[in-house]
C-alpha cells in the first residue's frame, strides 16, 4: 500500500513506514520529503518534522517557502500546548478585556483539573463578554462561540510566528479555504479581516490540543470531533473543531465565510 493510500485508509503508521522507504530509495525527493513534514505534523512529531523542513529547506524554492512558512508555526504549536497545560499565557489580540482574562485562568484550572473553580471563571467570563451577531457562510447568527469550553468566543490563530487568542469582538470576517493538503488538517490557512480596519493571513490550529497524542487516526485527521464531559458544564474536545451558534453547531472545515456585524 502506498503512503497515500495508508492516509486515506487511516492507517498512520503504515503511511510512516511506506514514506520513509521511499525516501531512502530517494533521498532527494523534494516532494516526498514534503509529505513526510506534513505527516508528522498530523502525528505530533515535531521535531522530526522540523528536521524535514531544515532539510528541505536546501532543496528547491518551494521548499525553501514551506520551510519559512511552517517553522514559526511549528514554534507557536509548541507554545500552544504549553497554554492549555496551564504553563503559559496566550498572546491576546488587542487590548485584552477582563472577560478574557477570565478566560485564561479558567483555562489554567481546568489544566490542574480544577473543574469548579474553573466552571465559576467561565461563567463570570461568558456574562461579561459581548454576544456578538453575524453569520457564517450567509447564514445568521446572535451569538458564536467555539464548543470547547476553553475558548469560547476567542479564536486560536498563529500569524506571523505568535500563537494568539482572538476575541471574537475584534474579529470583522474571517475567509477560509477547503483544506487541499495534508498540513492543512493541522492548521488551516485564514484571511482574517480585525475591526480596525486592518487584516492579516495565518493560520487557526484546525484540532484541539492534544489531538496528536492520541492513537485514534480519525480524531488526528480531523475526521470527527470527540468530547470529554468535564463536569460542571464544562467539555474539552478532541479531533476537528467546531463552532456553535445560536442555530446551530459547524465544523471549522464547513466555514468559508465568517462575518461579525460588530459590537
Amino acid at each position: 500500500m502506498s503512503a497515500e493510500d495508508a492516509v486515506k485508509a487511516g492507517r498512520l503508521d503504515e503511511a510512516l513506514e511506506a514514506l520513509q522507504g521511499a525516501i531512502r530509495q530517494s533521498p532527494a525527493d523534494a516532494k516526498l520529503r514534503r509529505f513526510l513534514f506534513q505527516l508528522h505534523c498530523v502525528l505530533g512529531n515535531w521535531p522530526k518534522a522540523l528536521t524535514q523542513l531544515q532539510v528541505l529547506s536546501d532543496m528547491d524554492s518551494e521548499s525553501t517557502m514551506l520551510a519559512s512558512i511552517f517553522q514559526p508555526v511549528i514554534q507557536c504549536e509548541l507554545l500552544r500546548a504549553e497554554v492549555f497545560s496551564g504553563k503559559r499565557s496566550p498572546i491576546i489580540f488587542g487590548e485584552p478585556e477582563q472577560w478574557v482574562g477570565l478566560m485564561v485562568q479558567a483555562n489554567a484550572l481546568i489544566a490542574e483539573n480544577q473543574i469548579k473553580a474553573a466552571s465559576e471563571l467561565q461563567a463570570q467570563a461568558l456574562e461579561a463578554a459581548p454576544a456578538v451577531a453575524g453569520s457564517v457562510n450567509g447564514e445568521p447568527f446572535e451569538w458564536m462561540a467555539d464548543s470547547d469550553s476553553r475558548l469560547g468566543p476567542v479564536m486560536e490563530t498563529m500569524i506571523e510566528g505568535k500563537y494568539c487568542w482572538v476575541p471574537f469582538t475584534r474579529l470583522k470576517k474571517l475567509l477560509i479555504e477547503p483544506p487541499k493538503d495534508l498540513r492543512d488538517l493541522v492548521w488551516i490557512p485564514a484571511s482574517f479581516i480585525w475591526t480596525n480596519g486592518g487584516n492579516a493571513s495565518g493560520f487557526i490550529p484546525a484540532r484541539y490540543p492534544g489531538t496528536e497524542l492520541v492513537n485514534d487516526s480519525a480524531l488526528r485527521l480531523a475526521r470527527k470531533t470527540e468530547w470529554s464531559d468535564r463536569g460542571n458544564n464544562v467539555f474539552t474536545g478532541l479531533g476537528q473543531r467546531i463552532f456553535a451558534t445560536d442555530q446551530a453547531e459547524i465544523p471549522l472545515f464547513e466555514v468559508r465565510t465568517l462575518e461579525f456585524a460588530g459590537t
